[in-house]
């Protein structure tokens, strides 16, 4: 029988379990490159045989799951890699995968029915996916870039000047609530009639991609920007 309780994430329990409570956490699996075949493998397994940080692993799993826990503090060099790397496969996800799906399903909307409000739903979604593109390319050329080189101390001095882990938190947009506006205006606002099998695969598209850019921000919020503030604070105190 389908169930859909969420089991709060703990090394010992079984990936597989997991994975039959809330199938989200496939897509958590593929941004960590881990294959889905888990056998009876425990998370702690699972973690010990992609050398992956357990405790990293642990609480990402647990976002997923919907507990929202306290901030992480990365300890290892290896974890904050890891977080990035993650951070870094869900933009490539967003960019090969979920926007030229949702792209697509518009498009054979939109040549369907030539109304006006579809040709203004496709604007609202490419100009949105223009600004999302802005982030994430953002994101990968100058923010991550700063939080590796933060443990490194490679950071040079005028680049520590002009940038800082709370100019990122400034600089860092809920870019999830644009895709709420989009999800109302199908739901409330434009009329369509028919074609309710696309719809239906644009809505479960549009909310697969809210869900995980609300995961994406999470863990840029409870991991990354607190990291990164600790490692400024142990710096400056140099």
């Amino acid at each position: 029988m389908y169930h859909s309780s969420k089991i709060r994430v703990k090394p010992s329990v079984k990936m597989a379990d997991l994975i039959d409570a809330n199938p989200r956490l496939l897509l958590m699996l593929q941004h960590f490159n881990i294959d889905f075949r888990v056998s009876d493998q425990t998370v702690q397994q699972l973690c010990e045989q992609y050398d992956i940080s357990e405790n990293l692993f642990v609480h990402i799993a647990n976002l997923f799951n919907g507990f929202n826990t306290k901030g992480f503090q990365l300890n290892t060099q290896k974890e904050l890699i890891q977080v990035v790397n993650f951070l870094k496969e869900t933009h490539d996800y967003y960019r090969s995968d979920k926007y030229p799906q949702i792209s697509s399903y518009i498009r054979h909307l939109q040549e369907n029915h030539p109304e006006r409000e579809i040709k203004m739903l496709e604007k609202f979604f490419n100009d949105y996916f223009v600004e999302v593109l802005d982030h994430l390319d953002y994101e990968d050329n100058i923010a991550f870039p700063y939080f590796l080189s933060l443990w490194e101390n490679e950071a040079h001095d005028d680049t520590q000047e002009r940038y800082s882990s709370n100019e990122y938190s400034d600089h860092h947009t809920d870019i999830e609530l644009k895709l709420k506006d989009l999800k109302n205006l199908l739901l409330k606002y434009v009329k369509i009639d028919n074609d309710l099998d696309v719809r239906r695969k644009l809505f479960f598209s549009l909310y697969e991609l809210e869900f995980d850019l609300y995961i994406h921000s999470l863990i840029e919020e409870t991991i990354l920007i607190p990291s990164g503030v600790s490692f400024e604070e142990n710096r400056d105190a140099k």
